[in-house]
């Protein structure tokens, strides 16, 4: 199992990036899909998520609005666009695969003027 993120980096207060993850070694159509991030110093938390076949979209009330996740499952591929970024949105952004859990090594944004 691999996932592999991609589209991290530095962007303004209200800008905007598109993170990519990429799955292989798994069906990936057959498993729910969700972001997860951390800041250094404080708890795993939990973003957004969406289900097999995309039917349902889940996102923490601090992102609503502001964040989409997706998927392409032609492309094995998971996106989080992330808009009006603000600067608690700073962090190490996870691709996670549900049951079984398994987590990419992540890739880090950084919100800054």
């Amino acid at each position: 199992v691999q996932l592999v993120e991609s589209g991290g980096g530095l962007v303004q207060p209200a800008g905007t990036l598109r993170l990519s993850c990429v799955a292989s070694g798994f069906i990936f159509s057959n498993h729910g899909m969700t972001w997860d991030r951390q800041v250094p110093g404080k708890e795993h938390e939990w973003v957004a998520g969406i289900t097999r076949g995309s039917r349902e979209t889940n996102y923490i009330d601090s992102v609503k609005g502001r964040f989409t996740i997706s998927r392409d499952d032609s492309k094995n591929t998971l996106y989080l666009e992330m808009n009006n970024l603000k600067f608690e949105d700073t962090a190490i952004y996870f691709c996670k695969r549900a049951h079984p859990d398994a987590w990419g090594h992540g890739v880090q944004v950084t919100v800054s003027s």
